[in-house]
Parts: structure tokens; C-alpha cells; sequence
């Protein structure tokens, strides 16, 4: 059965920026206001691409088709709605197969992107520091090897010079993979010679506790460490403001300790950017303690933490000792439920005052309610930050103990 619910926006088209339109596919299992959620989450992706996203496309199915994605009536749907609007592109909620990617092409009249495909063009844009680059590209190569079919053409150009074709009758295809192959094993290369001058400087920050912020992308950890770190970190109210993990020194009270700022999480994290980026995850694995900066104004920050802690558990950082700390209190709003109104309340009736006496602050793990952006509870968070910091170091230097 199809979703007959397809939002239009009233979008014109601005000089220079692409118009797209989004689609996903809503499983039977799925409530349909996670997946309007998620589909707030591609438009945000399509927004920090620069991309104006113009009009939704959903269709319920028990699983995404194998061949088109969704059915053949909704693909044809979507196809006619590009050509009479002239569409730039159409992006999908899922990482699309080499098969559903050539099929889907075929029958539209504008180019098509996935889900991964999105992050990854976002990823590449952002990319400051050589390290980053080479990590981006490494992921792209790999992202890009099982679908060279149609993608590439003529790859080998690229490479000047004669005789860089293989013997006769070797397809384009083949000699296209190949190439492929070889850039992604000197990228490997880099990476691991990076790596070792990486874990060298790590070995030289001596025995300080490391302190690393984490939590999905976009919840406000930049701006928590420009208030920690008295530093000028890159913050921006867009996905995957910070790629290039950044560390400083911060000291509480004569109590020196290392702060790191990691790239954000994000659901459906691409498999080839973790394995590309696992060396700046290294920071993550190798912390004393995590703080994991939930935006407590998002509708679907459960669903986030539920996302950050499985991530943290596939890099093997799943045990370490983790302070929650809900950001952005000044944004968060709820629904007053009315008085006559005798229907269960839900997580959007919620004030904050209810929610800090939830489920939430009665964890085991220690959590703090805050905005980093008007600076509320700062000084209670500090106070915190030092208490958990100092334990790690008493523990580790106990006959220091009295410096602190």
C-alpha cells in the first residue's frame, strides 16, 4: 500500500543550487513518524550538500524491492514528477545495490544518489587536512569499486602515457577495477604511515586521562570544546561540521587532561568511512572516559543514543565509562497535554522538569542537563568533568593525589 502523504515544499529554483527530491521505503514494522524522522534527516544531508530538497516520495512494503526499491507504479511516479519539474536529482534513504543503482538510472530522467553516496560527497567536500582527504578517498574508492558499471568511463585517461592497457580483449571494466585497486591500496599505504606518526604522538602525550567528547553529528561537541578547551574548533549548525578529530590540553584546578572532539555519528553510518576513519577513532578507543552530548531538543535523541552506542560497541569502545550530557535545553520544546485529554502521555508530553525526573536521571550513568550555546549549567558540568577526571588520575597516581 502506498503512502499517499508525499509533501511538496514550495521550493523555487534558486541560480546554482540543485533541486531534489527524497524517497525511502516505510517497512510494515516501522512507525511512520520515525520514518518521517528520518526522512528530516536526509533533507538536513540534502541541506548541508546544498541541496533544496523540493518533495518527499514514501511507499509502505514489508522490505525495499531488490531491482527498483520501491514498486514499479511509485518509480514511475517519481520519474514523471522529475521530468515535469525538471529535477536535479533524486536521493534515496538507503544505500542503494550496484543492481537497484543501474535500474533506478534507467528510468529516470535526472541523476540518482543513495543514502551513502550523500555522506560521502558531504565528507569530501569537508575535508580540510590532508589526513582527512586521504581517508574520504580511500572510502569513496571503496564505495565506488562494485559499482564501476556505468560509472566509469574511460578511467584510464587518467593515467596518460601508452601501453597502460592490458593485453587485447580486456574490457574497459577491468582495466577501470584495476586501477581502482591500486589507489586504494596506496591509500592504504598513506593511511598506515599516518597512522604510525599518529599513534607515535599519541605515545608522547605521556599518561594524561583522555577525555573524549562523542555522540551522533550536529548534537553541539564543538561548542562544548571551544567552552572546555578555550579553543577555536569549527562549529557549525550542519551535518559533519568536524571531520579532523581535534585534540587539546585543558587544565581544571591545576588538573591537566586531554580533550578530543571526534566526527559525529550519524544512522546508517557508512561501512567504508568507519573502516577508512578507524585510526581517527583510535581517540575513542583509547579514552579513559567518553562524554556522549545527546541534543535533548532533537524528537528522536533515544533513537541518536540508541545509534551512538551501537557504533561505540562496533569499534570496541562499547565499555568505557560514559558521562551523558543532554545539550541544548534552550531549544527543547514539548506538547501540553489538555486536562480532558485521558490518552497515555508520550515522550512529546514531556516538559524538561518531567524528563530530568524520567527514566534518564535515574540511570546508571551520570548525565547533566545543559546548553552550551547559552551557557546554562556550564559551571555544574565542569564541576563534574574535574570530580570524574581527578578519580581516573588519583587511580593512576595515588601518591599525587595531594596536588588536587
Amino acid at each position: 500500500m502506498e503512502n499517499k502523504d508525499n509533501t511538496t515544499k514550495n521550493v523555487g529554483r534558486e541560480p546554482g543550487r540543485e533541486r531534489a527530491v527524497a524517497v525511502a521505503v516505510v517497512r510494515d514494522d516501522q512507525d511512520p513518524r520515525q520514518a518521517a524522522e528520518y526522512l528530516d534527516e536526509l533533507e538536513f544531508l540534502a541541506e548541508t550538500a546544498d541541496i533544496a530538497t523540493v518533495k518527499r516520495f514514501t511507499q509502505r512494503l514489508p522490505q525495499p524491492s531488490s531491482r527498483i526499491y520501491v514498486g514499479p507504479g511509485k518509480l514511475e511516479e517519481i520519474a514523471d514528477y522529475c521530468r515535469d519539474e525538471e529535477i536535479d536529482v533524486v536521493i534515496f534513504d538507503d544505500e542503494l545495490s550496484p543492481a537497484q543503482t543501474r535500474n533506478i538510472e534507467k528510468a529516470m530522467p535526472c541523476r540518482v544518489l543513495d543514502r551513502t553516496r550523500l555522506i560521502l560527497d558531504i565528507f569530501m567536500s569537508r575535508a580540510r587536512t590532508a589526513y582527512a582527504k586521504t581517508q574520504v578517498q580511500l572510502a569513496n574508492y571503496q564505495y565506488m569499486l562494485p559499482r564501476l558499471a556505468g560509472l566509469w568511463t574511460h578511467l584510464e585517461r587518467q593515467r596518460g602515457g601508452t601501453g597502460t592497457r592490458g593485453g587485447a580483449g580486456e574490457r574497459e571494466i577491468e582495466t577501470d577495477r584495476r586501477i581502482v585497486r591500486g589507489r586504494i591500496a596506496k591509500l592504504k599505504e598513506e593511511l598506515q604511515r599516518i597512522d604510525r606518526q599518529m599513534a607515535v604522538q599519541r605515545s608522547n602525550r605521556g599518561a594524561l586521562v583522555r577525555v573524549a567528547l562523542v555522540g551522533y553529528t550536529n548534537v553541539g561537541k564543538s561548542t562544548l570544546m571551544n567552552l572546555l578547551a578555550k579553543s577555536e574548533v569549527f562549529a557549525e549548525n550542519k551535518l559533519f561540521a568536524t571531520l579532523d578529530t581535534t585534540v587539546r590540553k585543558v587544565v581544571f584546578d591545576n588538573l591537566p587532561f586531554l580533550l578530543s572532539d571526534t566526527v559525529g555519528f550519524i544512522r546508517k553510518l557508512p561501512t567504508e568511512l568507519i573502516e577508512s576513519f578507524k585510526s581517527t577513532l583510535d581517540e575513542v578507543r583509547e579514552a579513559d572516559l567518553l562524554v556522549h552530548v545527546v541534543d535533548i531538543s532533537h524528537p528522536q535523541f533515544e533513537d541518536q543514543i540508541a545509534v551512538v552506542k551501537q557504533t561505540l560497541s562496533e569499534i570496541g569502545a562499547g565499555d568505557k565509562p560514559v558521562y551523558l550530557v543532554f545539550n541544548k535545553v534552550d531549544a527543547y520544546t514539548y506538547i501540553k497535554k489538555d486536562e480532558d485529554d485521558l490518552t497515555p502521555a508520550g515522550r512529546e508530553n514531556l516538559s524538561l522538569d518531567d524528563l530530568k525526573q524520567s527514566w534518564i536521571a535515574k540511570a546508571n550513568t551520570p548525565c547533566i542537563f545543559l546548553s552550551a550555546a547559552e551557557r546554562t549549567n556550564i559551571d555544574k558540568f565542569r564541576a563534574d568533568l574535574y570530580g570524574m577526571v581527578r578519580e581516573i588520575h588519583a587511580g593512576r597516581y595515588p601518591f599525587n593525589n595531594f596536588l588536587y
